[in-house]
């Protein structure tokens, strides 16, 4: 089923639509190393089969899950002989680049530099991450999308109607609801969407249905197993999730909140995990505009380790709803940002003497506790003095908004200045 032109390829029309970069080098042959990045089945492997077609090059695909280094190594003394007896050069695919080493990785290097092979990786891991930086910077990075749900439909039918062909028969049809639901359980793969429509189809001869009227949403649905979520504790997709949550929980959208919350768990996330995330989000987002958030979530935390799952997700889920309607700021998180700073670019400024412990009479001669006033025996609990050492006197790093509780803290903190103020004037 794989389309043999350019012109049957479906999808990625950011890199393949006309006067597209990518398809302006691959008509015209000129086609240098590089990796395809993208989710399973959006057509990596076929845009490297077809880079070969257009450029008249020996194609020689390799697996970096079931094939080793002695392989490459065999590839390129191919692909060097190749070049010298016919002048025809040898694109070497490597599906899943990622599963080799950084180490591994360099195997490819010198063939790369010389020109022996050109290299097109597969991954469907951030480059970033994956590939070490000597063999990444050799690379041009082509970013693959899922395939959208109207080419996954056209992908779909056209199978279809090509094994009919193939086969002298009659296609058989889908109903507009089956169809859908084999688009939706796709989720953009396409590899996926036609290992469904095979099931499907057998089934269908399997039981008798008919091939004429178009097969119903029931039959498709009875043999789609439960769409897994795309979702990769350990790699990439792990970190995009958290952020979205987090950022719909900043944004105070509960619904985009409880839907990564969702995703994560129904994708084998660590609860225990998420609510970590969600206490520091309790501190960072929410922080004093509104206290109880961090004293519910660590209660949630809590709540999780009690009941274990499926139970104690609700309390997280909980925890999440109540961040994401509450008042919003991150004074404290800047407020600590900013304290930190200070503590590196004066990391030795002497405490002043006078709010010194003095608990030997030496200490006390040289002045340690000189001139301390305890402020519970002042009139306005408080006595006036200064706690920071001279060089940051006047630094202020906590800014409270005029949202939630934080309005409060506004009246209390000028408050606490006045009376501060009016007990340093005092004899």
């Amino acid at each position: 089923m794989r389309p043999a032109r350019l012109e049957e390829f479906l999808g990625q029309a950011h890199l393949l639509g006309p006067g597209k970069p990518l398809r302006d080098a691959i008509e015209r042959g000129a086609v240098s190393s590089m990796v395809f990045w993208g989710p399973p089945g959006s057509g990596k492997t076929t845009l490297a089969r077809l880079l070969a077609n257009y450029t008249d090059r020996a194609f020689e695909p390799f697996s970096a899950v079931t094939e080793g280094i002695a392989r490459v190594r065999q590839i390129i003394k191919d692909a060097r002989g190749r070049r010298e007896a016919e002048g025809r050069g040898t694109i070497l695919f490597c599906d899943e680049i990622h599963r080799f080493n950084k180490a591994q990785q360099d195997a490819f290097l010198p063939s790369v530099e010389e020109g022996i092979i050109t290299l097109i990786g597969a991954t469907t891991q951030n480059p970033s991450f994956e590939l070490n930086s000597a063999l990444l910077s050799r690379l041009q990075v082509f970013v693959l999308h899922p395939i959208e749900p109207e080419h996954i439909k056209a992908i779909v039918e056209g199978a279809i109607a090509r094994v009919a062909a193939d086969t002298g028969t009659e296609p058989t049809p889908l109903s507009e609801e089956a169809l859908g639901l084999l688009v939706r359980h796709a989720d953009g793969d396409a590899r996926r969407a036609l290992n469904a429509a095979e099931a499907v189809l057998d089934h269908a001869r399997s039981v008798g249905a008919s091939v004429t009227e178009p097969l119903a949403a029931d039959l498709v649905e009875s043999v789609l197993a439960r769409r897994m979520p795309r979702y990769d504790k350990s790699g990439e997709e792990h970190f995009n999730l958290i952020s979205a949550l987090q950022k719909a929980v900043r944004g105070s959208d509960v619904e985009g909140a409880l839907y990564w919350l969702a995703r994560m768990l129904d994708g084998g996330e660590d609860p225990l995990y998420l609510a970590r995330r969600v206490v520091r989000m309790a501190s960072e987002d929410i922080g004093l505009a509104d206290p109880r958030a961090l004293s519910l979530t660590l209660a949630a935390k809590d709540a999780y380790h009690f009941l274990g799952s499926p139970e104690g997700e609700l309390a997280i889920a909980e925890a999440v709803i109540y961040l994401a309607t509450a008042p919003k700021s991150n004074r404290v998180y800047e407020a600590w940002d900013r304290a930190r700073a200070a503590a590196r670019e004066h990391p030795a400024e002497p405490v002043p003497l006078h709010i010194r412990n003095a608990p030997t009479p030496l200490m006390k001669e040289i002045g340690y506790g000189k001139g301390y006033r305890y402020d519970h025996a002042e009139g306005g609990h408080a006595a006036g003095q200064t706690y920071l050492p001279d060089v940051l006197q006047g630094a202020r790093w906590y800014e409270p908004t005029e949202v939630g509780f934080e309005k409060t803290l506004t009246e209390r903190l000028a408050w606490w200045a006045t009376v501060r103020a009016e007990a340093a004037r005092e004899p």
